[in-house]
């Protein structure tokens, strides 16, 4: 059973099922080298502990920074926290990863050799309508939270569904981000509800893993004046390698660099980061036939048919392409300030800016 399909069994049987995964070897990560490669977001859907393991295709690519996705609006909201306490009790067995509550945290990871890792969730339907789970999810790890996962929820739109804009707890939880230090993501979310929070949030927003629809007409990916909102805040556009929404044809680093390139004359350096959204476990989607009905109207509600092809195969840019990116970008004329910002540095300054500095609320 593949990765998506365990979460739409764990929907209809309201608990969740584990698979076994074998570990693999690491490489350790040069505390001095300048060039931080930052990944502001991971594709795979929650297992069990064992999906620790995954995050070496990481730490292999020298990758120092990773945000590990704990949970989203298609699974039971409940199901966040079991992530969450698998994947913090996986992390401290590891010499070679941290679980960071600060950017100074972080920072010291990479002082020691040590691959930083934080949560996100993707979707306010984890918060089961409880506005007080922001703050529980913050002291917890979670560093950005998205309004929706593609479909309507409580708070607000999601891309694919008829977006109402942000509703009264969905203002309410912007408000609460903003407090706590949680980063506001727009990915995945409707336009009309992700320009309301930009507009509400006092801090810098993101689209944690989006790419440019000006380049690729698809639902996911998001229209100039998105990108202009977002700036407009201080934030940064992670763009992702996933085939769907680079373009047709094969995940390349060129296609990765040219949406780079897109915002980056559209906006400015300042506001484009890296975000691959990979799942190195080569989930597919299963054939249509083989949906019960159930399943059936749970992906046409989060990933519909007018937007996502059976006869496409996934194809996603592997995280040891980091280092490539950042040549490629190189090659292209960007100037080295501009490439360790892109790389890393753009997100590390939103970081500097949300985060609480104590990774406590005060």
């Amino acid at each position: 059973m593949n990765r998506r399909d365990v979460l739409i069994a764990s929907v209809a049987a309201g608990g969740s099922l584990l698979a076994a995964r074998s570990g693999a070897a690491t490489l350790a990560v040069r505390p001095d080298a300048e060039l931080r490669l930052w990944d502001n977001h991971t594709g795979f859907g929650y297992e069990g502990p064992q999906d620790v393991s995954l995050l070496d295709h990481w730490r292999s690519a020298g990758a120092h920074y990773v945000c590990v996705n704990v949970g989203f609006d298609m699974a039971p909201w409940s199901s966040t926290f079991l992530a969450i306490a698998d994947y913090t009790k996986a992390i401290a067995a590891r010499s070679d990863m941290r679980l960071c509550a600060t950017l100074a945290d972080v920072q010291d990871a990479w002082r020691t050799g040590r691959m930083a890792v934080t949560f996100n969730i993707e979707g306010m339907g984890a918060l089961n309508e409880t506005l007080s789970l922001v703050e529980l999810y913050y002291r917890l790890g979670v560093r950005q939270m998205l309004i929706a996962y593609n479909a309507n929820n409580a708070a607000g739109g999601g891309c694919h569904d008829e977006d109402r804009g942000l509703t009264d707890f969905g203002r309410a939880v912007i408000r609460e981000m903003n407090r706590v230090g949680m980063v506001v993501d727009c990915a995945h979310s409707g336009i009309r509800s992700g320009l309301e929070a930009m507009r509400l949030s006092d801090k810098p927003c993101i689209f944690s893993h989006a790419n440019v629809r000006a380049l690729h007409d698809h639902e996911r990916n998001i229209t100039d004046e998105q990108i202009k909102a977002v700036a407009a805040t201080g934030g940064v556009v992670g763009i992702n390698g996933l085939n769907l929404f680079l373009g047709r044809g094969p995940s390349t680093v060129e296609g990765v660099v040219r949406h780079i390139d897109y915002i980056s004359k559209l906006v400015g350096p300042a506001h484009v980061g890296i975000a691959l959204d990979c799942d190195p476990s080569g989930w597919t989607p299963p054939p249509p036939e083989s949906l019960t009905p159930e399943m059936a109207a749970l992906f046409e509600k989060y990933w519909p048919a007018r937007q996502y092809s059976y006869d496409v195969k996934d194809d996603y840019l592997q995280p040891k392409a980091l280092p490539q990116i950042a040549r490629e970008l190189t090659a292209q004329g960007y100037a080295e300030k501009d490439v360790r910002a892109i790389m890393g540095g753009n997100f590390m300054r939103v970081a500097a800016e949300v985060w609480a500095p104590r990774g406590m609320v005060a």
